[in-house]
């Protein structure tokens, strides 16, 4: 029977490159962020209600959405928060249920990683991992390697969970404030866990998960 393990981590955190090195090991993955950019692609309605509510200053010279634009638009207002989240939350809950049914009937171990699992108080998994680093060496990170300006960076990590809130939902944890080769060492300790922990029972159903991502 399927068993799904929830990913989160604090942005910097690492967690996507988790990710990926788990599905090197055999876990299908569902990614919350990704299926976010998927359906804010041009043409689909999540795409064509934001454009509706912000207009044309969100689009892109491509036509792409300008996810940068909306981040400034919404991140200093709640009303405008909320208003992004009732757009982009229950298609993406959607979304993921549907993958995660199509998977339901298999022997799969299912990641699926929610950058905001902690805030939304999901439960309900076989495990929680956490991907754990400082917070200030996350703040270096996303400076030097994706072009966050600290300022930016910091206002982002605050809009999250606490460290400490994540870790107490934790029952794996990895840790991330080493080298590569150490990242890798800490994934296949994670993926041997994996291996201990109990399927469901055949039979029970996928329970929907309100999903909440960090991505504008």
């Amino acid at each position: 029977m399927v068993l799904e393990i929830g990913l989160t981590g604090g942005i910097g955190s690492g967690k996507s490159t988790v990710a990926d090195l788990l599905v090197e090991r055999g876990a299908k993955l569902v990614d919350a962020d990704a299926i976010v950019r998927e359906l804010q692609a041009p043409g689909r309605p999540v795409y064509t209600a934001m454009v509706e509510r912000w207009g044309p200053d969100v689009v892109a010279d491509d036509d792409s959405l300008d996810r940068q634009a909306v981040a400034d638009r919404v991140f200093g207002d709640p009303d405008e928060l909320l208003a992004l989240n009732a757009i982009v939350h229950p298609a993406v809950g959607d979304e993921m249920t549907r993958r995660r049914e199509a998977l339901a009937d298999t022997d799969a171990t299912v990641l699926l990683d929610i950058p905001l699992l902690v805030e939304s108080g999901h439960g309900g998994f076989g495990g929680i991992v956490v991907v754990d680093v400082d917070p200030d060496l996350a703040v270096q990170r996303l400076v030097e390697h994706r072009g966050f300006t600290e300022k930016d960076a910091r206002k982002r990590m605050a809009r999250q969970a606490p460290r400490e809130d994540r870790l107490a939902r934790a029952d794996f944890v990895i840790d991330n404030s080493g080298t590569f080769g150490d990242l890798v060492a800490e994934v296949d300790r994670c993926w041997a866990w994996i291996a201990t922990l109990e399927r469901p029972v055949p039979g029970t159903s996928v329970v929907r998960i309100a999903s909440r991502t960090e991505s504008p």
